[in-house]
């Protein structure tokens, strides 16, 4: 048996049922799994020290694209809509192999990490040169972050219709092989799973509306999520009125795409027809809001779908529509967008911090994580407020409004990830410096 205590946090924002504030109190860690919430609580192992820090749930990824991370910035996408930005990266990601994989995830999953990010999941759908999930896969496992990858995949190209170049788009019965595959080796669906996997063909325009059927039905007969992107911009909208004749909400319907065991990246043009629909449905959003702004799809309506109770997190989405992977610099833009949208009443610094938290949880099938209490996994952040970037702050707990953007201790299933601000189980200068060299060579040989 193990254990650990955070000890003396100033503030430990629970995210429990009730949304308890607890000041001055602990958080007894056994063998992965919260004990015990209070104040002078004791322990024979090991102790964290959190006088001065805010102690939350570690954040919740609900949208990546780890590969992404060795495309930031790239000349001739960093101006443009979706599609145009898609077209001018998949030359690029073409030239991936298993090591740009596993390198890249590397990095993005220790930048979430560092911004205090305890669960991810991730959207893989492109497998060049011999690719496969399991480079990701191991990549987090090294790190030691929860992870939640998920099978996509690309089915049609550009010569049938499609946005994807033909070298990158696979055949479907292959790739519901492949999903089969990956689930039976690496999903594990205990409370305690460090990692499950998921079905997630990569969006309407560039699989069929066969796969999309094929893969809700192979994920409910394995037993595991289903994700994809829908409604992410007009464009989006447009593709799905002239292909389908019908808006993205009710295609998603018509082929099973709806329900508790699903969710969908951005949704920023969903009606008032179709938050209601994944309101009665329970089906998830993984909503993006830095993407959304870096590629001018839209402020998603996310007050409106929180206050009909549809399931909503957060997501960084893929570097390249970022830039960055800071998850809690991620919330205070979800924040500040429906404050722009809607008046500065909108949505206070405490909701986009629980969206980030126990409603990102919620939405990836995982209630055990997201929250600090009794039974819940032990993934939790602790943050610094005695910094500069608090100074002055007269509620330091109001993390998003004034506080830091990097962790300073991150525990996972109650193993510390992060102390001091730094990644524990990486060689980060090593995996930087591959990453730069990896990124370099993509370059020069465009």
């Amino acid at each position: 048996m193990s254990e650990t205590l955070i000890q003396n946090g100033d503030t430990i924002l629970t995210m429990d049922d009730a949304r308890r504030e607890l000041n001055g109190a602990d958080v007894l860690i056994r063998d992965g799994e919260v004990a015990e919430v209070g104040q002078g609580l004791t322990t024979t192992g090991d102790v964290i020290n959190a006088q001065g820090c805010v102690v939350t749930p570690g954040l919740v990824n609900t949208h990546h694209h780890l590969y992404q991370s060795l495309t930031r910035a790239v000349p001739g996408g960093q101006d443009a809509l979706l599609f145009g930005w898609l077209q001018t990266l998949y030359p690029i990601w073409a030239k991936f192999t298993p090591d740009h994989m596993f390198t890249s995830a590397q990095i993005g999953l220790a930048e979430l990490a560092l911004s205090g990010c305890t669960l991810s999941s991730d959207h893989l759908y492109l497998y060049p040169n011999g690719s496969r999930l399991e480079d990701t896969i191991h990549a987090a496992a090294e790190l030691g972050i929860r992870f939640q990858p998920t099978r996509g995949a690309m089915s049609i190209g550009e010569s049938d219709g499609g946005l994807p170049p033909d070298a990158l788009v696979e055949n479907e019965a292959a790739i519901l092989n492949d999903c089969i595959r990956v689930i039976d080796a690496f999903h594990d669906p205990n409370p305690n799973s460090m990692c499950r996997v998921g079905v997630a063909p990569c969006s309407p325009f560039s699989v069929s509306t066969e796969l999309m059927r094929d893969a809700a039905i192979l994920a409910r007969d394995k037993g595991v999520m289903m994700h994809t992107h829908l409604a992410e911009n007009d464009e989006d909208i447009a593709y799905s009125l002239e292909k389908f004749g019908k808006r993205p909400g009710q295609y998603a319907q018509d082929l099973g795409w709806v329900g508790p065991d699903v969710w969908h990246a951005h949704c920023v043009k969903l009606n008032e027809a179709e938050i209601k629909l994944f309101a009665e449905t329970k089906t998830g959003v993984a909503h993006c809001p830095c993407s959304n702004c870096r590629l001018g799809s839209g402020i998603a309506p996310v007050r409106k779908m929180y206050d009909a109770r549809v399931p909503v997190g957060l997501g960084v989405d893929g570097s390249a529509s970022n830039d960055a992977g800071n998850l809690i610099a991620e919330a205070r833009q979800a924040m500040l967008l429906q404050r722009v949208n809607l008046g500065a009443d909108a949505m206070s610094a405490r909701t986009a911090l629980e969206i980030a938290t126990r409603g990102g949880a919620d939405v990836l099938g995982r209630p055990e994580c997201g929250r600090i209490q009794t039974g819940a996994r032990a993934d939790i952040a602790i943050w610094d407020t005695t910094g500069i970037e608090s100074a002055g702050s007269w509620d330091p707990a109001a993390l998003l409004l004034a506080g830091p953007t990097r962790v300073k201790n991150l525990l996972v299933e109650g193993r510390q990830i992060v102390a001091d601000g730094h990644v524990t189980t990486l060689d980060m200068p090593s995996v930087i410096a591959r990453q730069n060299t990896l990124a370099l060579g993509l370059r020069e040989h465009l």
